[in-house]
């Protein structure tokens, strides 16, 4: 089970998944940041911010949720609705919680408004961030109109976002945790996939052992796509009986107090067509070279231009992505994604120290019917590259 803290907040019981100080290092940073932006706040919409740097834990950003952190010290205010309340209360760090209510002509926007004008910030340029899907168009339409004459808002999506990306050695033990899980439903998913049943009890599997582990429920469902499905490069709802001769691709992310871990496998039930075979060691040896390249020092675009010249001349240039991988953190609904940074060809953001990166190589071949999917997540370290998985990059032949 994840870790527990406890701590007091004005005098209410808060219990915490990080140490407090650590919590509180993440808020001296953001702060810092804002400062060397010229901004006097940040309003936070994201959840992956709010759990960041307060531990605040909830599914209610899908509605209007904002944080008000202040560039220098004073109250963290949280502007929630009432069914997140007793969370927001026992779960995280803000100093203040303020509740707007469901009513006709009720807008949150002004709400919060009323928070900034409290807090002296009239006049100020005061973050925002945008780049979330804890705000969607029509609130932040509400919030621009509300602070339009009464402060400047800017773009500062980055903030938060660029302190999630290297993870901290206590972020690393739910992180390789998380591995653990991922390897427990590869295995789940590759005993249940037989000839007669519904590839949806594949899913069954996957979820329960990540479950039954101790994992969270993940933030994007498992992709287990089958037959002619196996060359597509997302889930759908329809389930599918297997067959004697198939191959299923393999997609799923665990999650570990919101830390994910993502892996992409193979199965073939039956013969492995020859093409197949050779298809995914170009797939596989082009993975493993990737992460091997993958130290500080280096490009994250770099791991992309491997990815490309490997499979362009093998002949796959058509059947590739155009990008092979994404960083991983703590994220919410409705993806495992956790970019920038995204790994794509041109992309000049540095590898560092910390960061938690999904690297898949991905052959699809339309035309043959075939697919050869490959993927692992890493931890890039000071001495190399972490692979958070124990079980060998190979063909699932059954």
């Amino acid at each position: 089970m994840a870790k527990e803290f406890s701590t007091k907040v004005n005098g209410r019981a808060v219990t915490l998944r990080f140490e407090r100080d650590e919590h509180e290092g993440r808020i001296a940073r953001a702060r810092a940041a804002m400062r060397a932006k010229g901004l006097s706040a940040l309003l936070v919409f994201a959840q992956e911010s709010h759990f960041y740097l307060t531990g605040y834990d909830t599914s209610g950003y899908v509605f209007f949720q904002c944080g008000v952190l202040t560039a220098e010290d004073g109250p963290k205010i949280l502007l929630t609705r009432r069914p997140d309340q007793s969370q927001a209360e026992d779960t995280s760090l803000y100093d203040d919680i303020r509740i707007w209510l469901n009513a006709e002509n009720v807008n949150p926007a002004d709400e919060l408004r009323k928070i900034l004008e409290e807090l002296g910030l009239k006049g100020e340029r005061v973050g925002i961030e945008l780049a979330t899907y804890g705000l969607t168009g029509y609130n932040y339409e509400r919030v621009r109109v509300a602070m339009d004459g009464f402060c400047t808002l800017v773009d500062a999506s980055e903030i938060v976002r660029e302190l999630r990306v290297r993870k901290s050695p206590a972020e690393l033990e739910y992180v390789r945790r998380a591995g653990q899980l991922a390897d427990d439903a590869v295995w789940a998913m590759v005993e249940a996939a037989r000839p007669g049943i519904s590839d949806s009890l594949v899913t069954s599997a996957c979820i329960h052992a990540m479950l039954a582990g101790g994992g969270d429920m993940p933030s994007g469902d498992p992709m287990v796509n089958s037959g002619p499905r196996a060359v597509y490069g997302r889930g759908l709802g329809v389930p599918r009986m297997l067959e004697a001769q198939d191959q299923i691709m393999l997609e799923h992310a665990a999650s570990f107090c919101r830390y994910t871990v993502v892996t992409e496998r193979t199965v073939v039930l039956g013969k492995v067509p020859d093409r197949q075979r050779t298809m995914f060691k170009v797939a596989t040896d082009t993975l493993y070279e990737i992460i091997d390249y993958a130290r500080p020092g280096h490009l994250i675009g770099e791991l992309d231009d491997i990815h490309r010249r490997n499979l362009d001349a093998a002949g796959y240039e058509k059947y590739r992505f155009s990008a092979c991988g994404y960083s991983l953190g703590t994220t919410f609904r409705p993806t495992w994604m956790d970019p920038p940074p995204m790994l794509y060809s041109g992309n000049r953001t540095p590898i560092e120290t910390g960061m938690v990166l999904f690297c898949h190589v991905v052959i699809g071949d339309r035309d043959h019917g075939l697919t050869a999917a490959t993927g692992l997540t890493f931890h890039v370290g000071e001495k190399g590259t972490e692979i958070l998985s124990e079980i060998p990059m190979e063909l699932h032949v059954k």
